[in-house]
């Protein structure tokens, strides 16, 4: 038994020209656009003000502590963090050019249950994670609309649990005087559930018309973000800058923690490894590429933010575009409010984009159910899970409290990138004669060091995160000794069967 839980998967790259499988329309330029699409929007624009500021309870508890205008260096030490993951990422994505990302990986080279683990723990990242972006773009758009006059009543636009455990009482009474069906408080994010169910609805059409919506809107995101850099950095106080670390490094190692949710997301392209061309090139540059490009910028963003007010005043759910309230930009404002939908809207796609992928590749591998692996005839895209997909998130959406989602996504997605190092080492030591298109520079201390380092992170994280981590495992664990053990295709020889839309594995 032992031997069967950590088979692993033999490395082979999947055939270009095979009849049913996903549609190779992706180059390194694209791979980069996605890499931005997803890393830059909720983390930025959202999570940066409880980055900076900290968190505490309204009976005084602190949370968290804030790094202050120290936060650029809790940036820095995310982007040195993540920079070790991604070349990790970069090594296996070229050597193992296949849909399903660090599950994919950790399936060859630690094994099935390994394997499962990771692509349970990915769900935090992927579905989890889009709830948090969800309601972030919520937050934006009430905001956006009543910039045009149109306020829509609190109950139509925070979940139900959001409402629960907010600071703001006004925010908690909705609870009381929303209506009632069935004497159940209707206290729902519409807005969150609206735009979950358009972004599933645009990627249902197809892999190139998604890659062309993604690629307007990362335009669109960067142009605001150098609107904001332009104009703020004109409106700076280096007063603001004083005292620079309020909280020591316990504040930049707890503020990198939870602005981590701001880096997830670059290793979303390595979903994607079956819908690019020329793979082993492009993935390593796709990854790489677009973490250097995100880091710089949050650096910038950071720098200034923090610059143009005092870093307690950025506390908000929109802390780039409070900032320039609070400096008298209101017009400046509001357009980095449009920008931030647009932004989140991307970050949305892409999420949405990858988790069905990794569905995907573990159905087809036997360990979740063989509906989950169809491909659509024609746009030769997953459409059930992709479908599936869409529908879990909107609800969660339309309920959830988000801060919860940021905690559990971070911790989800740093168990993965820690195994992720750890598999590019456990290669080398089994098959050091494999090809390999990309190799980590000096693999044992990088990849040693970005073990130790996403551990140092997930420290950061606050205890209700790494206890509801645990619970999550063990639901995880419990589906694959019930389903996953005895379907996987790895054990038992047994390929999935074929169906209507479904080439055999």
């Amino acid at each position: 038994m032992g031997v069967s839980l950590f088979a692993r998967k033999p490395i082979a790259a999947p055939d270009p020209g095979a009849a049913g499988g996903l549609k190779r329309d992706l180059g390194a330029g694209d791979l980069v656009m996605l890499s931005i699409g997803a890393v830059i929007g909720a983390g930025i624009f959202a999570s940066l003000g409880t980055a900076a500021a900290g968190e505490t309870l309204a009976d005084g508890t602190v949370v968290r502590y804030g790094a202050g205008p120290a936060l650029v260096v809790s940036f820095v030490l995310l982007g040195l963090v993540c920079g070790l993951a991604a070349l990790c990422y970069a090594e296996l994505a070229a050597m193992i050019p296949q849909a399903g990302s660090a599950y994919a990986y950790s399936y060859a080279t630690l094994g099935e249950v390994v394997a499962w683990i990771i692509g349970w723990a990915l769900i935090l990242e992927y579905a989890v994670g889009n709830v948090a972006v969800a309601i972030a773009w919520s937050g934006y758009f009430t905001s956006l609309l009543s910039g045009f006059g149109v306020h829509l009543p609190g109950w139509l636009t925070h979940g139900y649990f959001q409402a629960l455990k907010a600071g703001d009482p006004a925010v908690r009474a909705l609870v009381d005087t929303a209506p009632r069906v069935a004497g159940i408080p209707v206290v729902v994010n519409l807005p969150a559930f609206g735009i979950v169910a358009a972004i599933t609805w645009l990627l249902m059409l197809g892999v190139s018309e998604s890659k062309r919506a993604n690629n307007a809107m990362v335009v669109v995101k960067l142009a605001v973000l150098a609107l904001f850099v332009i104009v703020g950095v004109q409106h700076v106080d280096p007063a603001n800058y004083k005292p620079f670390a309020p909280n020591g490094f316990r504040g930049i190692h707890q503020g990198a923690a939870i602005v981590f949710f701001a880096y997830i997301g670059f290793d979303a392209i390595s979903t994607a490894a079956e819908e690019t061309k020329d793979p082993q090139r492009n993935l390593p540059r796709g990854i790489l590429g677009g973490l250097a490009v995100c880091t710089l910028i949050y650096v910038v963003v950071g720098a200034v933010a923090t610059g143009m007010v005092p870093y307690t005043d950025l506390k908000s759910a929109d802390p780039i575009a409070r900032a320039l309230t609070l400096a008298g930009l209101d017009t400046v404002s509001w357009i980095v409010s449009a920008g931030a939908v647009v932004s989140m809207s991307a970050v949305l796609l892409v999420f949405q984009y990858g988790q069905p992928r990794i569905f995907y590749a573990m159905a087809r591998d036997g360990l979740l159910p063989r509906f989950a692996a169809r491909i659509h005839p024609v746009r030769r895209i997953p459409t059930v899970t992709t479908l599936l997909t869409g529908v879990l998130v909107a609800l969660g959406a339309l309920v959830a409290d988000d801060t919860a989602t940021y905690d559990l996504t971070n911790i989800g997605t740093l168990a993965a990138f820690t195994l992720v190092c750890a598999g590019v080492l456990a290669l080398r030591v089994r098959e050091p004669q494999r090809e390999r298109p990309f190799r980590v520079p000096f693999v044992w201390p990088v990849a040693l060091g970005g073990v130790a380092a996403c551990l140092f992170v997930m420290q950061g994280l606050p205890t209700s995160a790494w206890v509801a981590f645990g619970a999550w495992l063990a639901i995880g664990l419990a589906v694959y000794a019930a389903y996953g053990w005895r379907h996987s295709v790895l054990r038992t020889g047994r390929p999935v069967e074929a169906g209507p839309d479904l080439e055999p594995h």
